[in-house]
């Protein structure tokens, strides 16, 4: 099975790229979506320049194509950017959002593609411990939603801090994995790295109530 993998450097993408793997799928391609829009309804939008230095970390060929991330119009760009490659199917990282889901499986359905949503439904606690669990070192890279607290900013998950901030997101209401945008993720490790990731320089900023990264500097260091 040949496969392309929408990408956005964050945890559900990669862990679903990386159960592909398991499943003895040949991806193909990693896909990269760069919305304009930063409200885009489909593509994250934080750090995507970091997404060629993952490809190459993953040694696979990256295509990415920039989407003004109009909502629905944004779809054409991603057809656009699946036409023509040599695949049968799409992996994407949806866990809960049927938006998402629904629009990716027609444009699927247009290309003769196969959509796989291997974490589709999952228990996002589930998700969060098993990525843990794997080997997966998650970057807290942007926060947006009310009651996570802006120390988790730039914080990265692990088996120690894990339990806390699973906690906090049970008490505010918060889906576990960010399926919203309440949270977002960059991917500094994992199984299916050759090299890991290690932010050198980054800038935090912060307006009241949500706040992101700006990574400025990374590079790879052997494992």
């Amino acid at each position: 099975m040949k496969v392309a993998s929408l990408i956005s450097g964050g945890k559900d993408s990669i862990y679903a790229t990386y159960i592909a793997m398991q499943y003895g799928w040949d991806i193909s391609y990693l896909v990269t979506i760069v919305p304009k829009n930063k409200d885009s309804w489909m593509f994250h939008g934080v750090n995507l320049q970091i997404t060629p230095i993952i490809a190459k970390s993953m040694e696979i060929s990256l295509i990415k194509k920039e989407s003004n991330g109009l909502k629905e119009v944004e779809l054409d760009d991603l057809k656009s950017a699946l036409e023509g490659l040599d695949i049968d199917g799409v992996i994407s990282g949806a866990v809960a959002s049927d938006y998402q889901r629904s629009r990716i499986n027609h444009v699927c359905d247009e290309l003769g593609l196969k959509s796989f949503t291997p974490l589709w439904h999952k228990k996002p606690e589930n998700l969060l411990r098993w990525q843990i669990d794997a080997g997966f070192e998650i970057l807290i890279v942007s926060i947006s939603a009310e009651g996570l607290e802006k120390r988790w900013l730039g914080k990265t998950l692990n088996n120690r801090n894990l339990n806390e901030f699973i906690e906090m997101c049970r008490e505010n209401r918060v889906n576990a994995v960010g399926e919203g945008g309440e949270f977002e993720t960059l991917v500094l490790n994992c199984p299916v790295y050759k090299n890991r990731l290690v932010v050198k320089e980054l800038k935090i900023i912060w307006k009241r109530d949500y706040g992101w990264l700006e990574i400025l500097k990374i590079i790879e260091e052997d494992k």
